[in-house]
């Protein structure tokens, strides 16, 4: 046996081709052959790796689906994998010094120049993550988390396939950097299932090229990984928790309510109506609505705030509590004079386009722009207002929220009381005492727009005791407040009319400002009511609130032919149940990861070898079938990357129990390599006993320690 034959199928027996000296050699070029194959394996290799790192980044596409992430992604993936394949003979400290440079590199392009704060917003981006509302807006402050972590899973994997002998722990990072996508976009639209099958496509690929497979190997094995995949997305949907997967949105912490204007909406009502023919923003719409601009729903006896805690949004606004049917409204809103960064929009928006830097929050659906919107600015919102037929109105309950009942402390309390009680004498249903109370406004008061301004406790005292006069302010704050004397939770809404018609395009002016009340209903959500009468003497009451009175009215005729011997509703007693859990979402994050991490390595530890094993043994061919034993042999003694050896140097160094089966193997072997279609299939057979017999003397004097852990590293 010759020392020039490099390990593998030893080059051939003495008696078959032998030299003039009496020994073995190898084919002149078998050297260059194996270092070429080895340069080709590794390069496909680590293009195998840089491929899975990008598929497993595109997995944020529910997150970004734009093109944007194109731009994070692919930088990210290929980089590194080019460092690796340049470096793979240099000392690793380089090989990480350079990934360190193209990966500051790569996120040039996303921040259109060197960015002094890169390190802060990957620190801070998966926080603003799990508070934005999908899809994300492709800022690069949050881009650059999916840079990393695809830039990170190149790296390592590229590093772990160049300086060990594992089949797919190159692959691992990039399977760390789907799980994390999969949790990031549990609330996007799409689905990561083509990801995931792309992904066991490439990971089988990556496995065949590493355990020395052919390329014939390769044009076989990916058509038929794509079969598994295939059924993967077929019972994907089908899987328990594909129903309801974990959120980690339902456990971070939402931004704090802040607030939003110096001025509010409601302070500016009364100062609109001095000035009433200033154009403030126009609506192409298909119907007239009224224009929500603000919710108020905190009170603390001088004014009305909001405690909406707005979330960054890429278009999409959370739906509320209404599921019933309703009518789909699309709206095209041109900003005018309008002052302040509320958006108007039909109740309620479901989708805004064309807004950048667009904070929504979710409870109410009120809309915000980051930023000035200006003269020009323009947007487009789809909205679907809800109809509830009678039966549910009639049936509605409000539901127990302290928050939204609660009274500031103060004499005037008593008053208001008092006033809602005599309002709604009689009415034994929560709909029915709304309705009573927005009649008894609309009958004992009069609109004014001369009226002082304000909506304080003492200003709203004024006007239900003295004056008898004012505007929408007024109106709607005081039904909003007797009514949380009845229980009923409330809020005021400012908006505007649907303003002059022109051309299927409404203008809206500051005259049309108005400002209503809500009352939140289980299940139906928020109602609005319009409790401001008409002008004197005009005909005020536009479409929208005419319909909502007349609607009320027929109601009430609905009560008066029996409806008021209905069963009162039971409210919801734990309205608060569905609230927010404390705890950091990483608490969670990181241990499922992890377990899943663990579980799909453990399969490939308990199946790969088993499977590779098996593979070797029922190859066609009694030839391959030899070569396979003899592969079998020298992973088994732990050899497969000791390429210089020979295989007498490989018998040389074991022990005789070892090489009294690895002798008569190395001469099957080596007269396979020479003629392998001489070998019979009792010869092949009689090879894999014998490499049974190895593998058997080898588990009985290895440690199990070092047998543990050569598993696990698929060794």
């Amino acid at each position: 046996m010759s020392r020039g034959a490099p390990l593998g199928p030893p080059a051939g027996p003495a008696h078959v081709t032998a030299p003039p000296t009496g020994h073995v050699t190898a084919p002149a070029d078998a050297s260059r052959g194996d270092v070429e194959e080895s340069l080709w394996r590794r390069l496909v290799g680590v293009a195998l790796v840089a491929g899975i790192a990008g598929t497993a980044g595109w997995g944020f596409h529910r997150v970004f689906p734009g093109a944007e992430l194109l731009v994070a992604v692919a930088p990210a993936a290929v980089a590194p994998a080019l460092v690796a394949a340049l470096t793979w003979r240099r000392p690793l400290w380089l090989s990480l010094l350079l990934d360190v440079l193209v990966w500051i590199a790569g996120t040039v392009p996303l921040y259109q120049g060197l960015a002094p704060g890169l390190v802060v917003d990957v620190a801070n981006s998966w926080q603003a993550l799990l508070t934005t509302l999908l899809p994300a807006q492709p800022e690069p402050r949050l881009l650059v988390l999916v840079h990393t972590l695809v830039w990170a899973a190149a790296t390592i994997g590229a590093e772990v396939l160049n300086r060990t002998r594992t089949r797919i722990a190159a692959a691992l990072p990039a399977l760390v950097v789907y799980g994390v996508a999969l949790l990031f976009g549990v609330d996007g639209t799409g689905s990561n299932l083509p990801v995931a099958g792309a992904l066991l496509v490439l990971i089988i690929a990556l496995a065949l090229v590493r355990d020395g497979r052919s390329p014939l190997w390769l044009l076989a094995g990916v058509p038929a990984a794509a079969v598994p995949a295939a059924l993967a997305l077929v019972a994907g949907p089908l899987l328990p928790i594909a129903a309801e997967p974990y959120n980690p949105r339902q456990d971070a912490e939402r931004p704090p309510p802040v607030r939003v204007d110096s001025v509010s909406p409601l302070d500016r009502v009364s100062a609109w109506l001095q000035i009433p023919d200033r154009e403030l923003f126009t609506v192409k719409a298909d119907k007239p609505l009224n224009w929500r601009l603000a919710v108020l729903d905190r009170y603390d006896g001088v004014r009305w705030t909001s405690g909406a805690r707005f979330q960054p949004t890429g278009g999409r606004v959370p739906d509320g509590e209404w599921t019933g049917e309703a009518e789909t409204v699309r709206q095209t809103v041109t900003f005018g004079g309008l002052p302040g960064t509320w958006l108007p929009a039909a109740e309620r928006p479901a989708e805004v386009g064309g807004v950048r830097g667009l904070v929504v929050d979710p409870d109410s659906g009120s809309l915000l722009v980051d930023g000035k919107a200006g003269k020009g600015f323009g947007y487009q919102v789809i909205s679907r207002v809800a109809k509830p037929s009678r039966d549910e109105l009639l049936a509605a309950a409000p539901v127990d929220d302290p928050a939204l009942t609660a009274f500031p402390e103060g004499p005037q309390e008593k008053l208001f009381r008092e006033l809602a009680h005599e309002a709604t004498k009689g009415a034994d249903l929560p709909i029915r005492q709304a309705y009573r109370l927005q009649s008894y406004l609309r009958t004992h008061a009069g609109y004014d727009v001369t009226a002082p301004p304000g909506h304080s406790l003492k200003g709203l005292e004024f006007f239900l005791q003295t004056t008898h006069r004012g505007t929408s302010e007024q109106f709607a704050s005081a039904f909003a407040l007797m009514a949380r004397t009845l229980g009923l939770p409330s809020r005021v809404v400012v908006g505007f009319r649907p303003g002059q018609a022109s051309d299927g395009i409404y203008h809206v002016k500051s005259g049309h400002v108005m400002a209503w009340a809500e009352i939140k209903f289980d299940k139906l959500g928020w109602r609005p009511f319009y409790p401001t009468p008409g002008r004197s003497g005009s005909k005020d009451d536009h479409d929208v609130v005419s319909s909502a009175i007349k609607e009320s009215e027929e109601l009430e005729g609905e009560f008066t032919k029996g409806g008021a011997n209905r069963p009162r509703p039971s409210q919801r007693p734990d309205a608060g149940a569905g609230g927010t859990h404390s705890g950091s979402p990483l608490q969670v994050i990181l241990p499922a990861a992890g377990a899943g991490i663990v579980l799909v390595y453990g399969a490939a530890v308990a199946i790969l070898p088993r499977w590779r094993r098996r593979t070797r043994r029922n190859v066609p061919g009694a030839g391959e079938r030899v070569r396979g034993a003899w592969a079998q042999i020298c992973d088994d003694l732990g050899l497969g990357a000791e390429r210089a050896m020979t295989a007498e140097e490989v018998v040389a160094q074991q022990s005789g129990d070892i090489s009294a089966h690895l002798k008569p193997l190395a001469d099957i072997s080596n007269f396979a390599g020479y003629a392998p279609e001489d070998v019979s299939q009792e010869a092949a057979d009689e090879a894999w006993r014998r490499s049974d017999a190895v593998r058997q003397a080898v588990r009985s004097r290895t440690p199990l320690a070092t047998r543990l852990r050569r598993r696990l590293l698929l060794r």
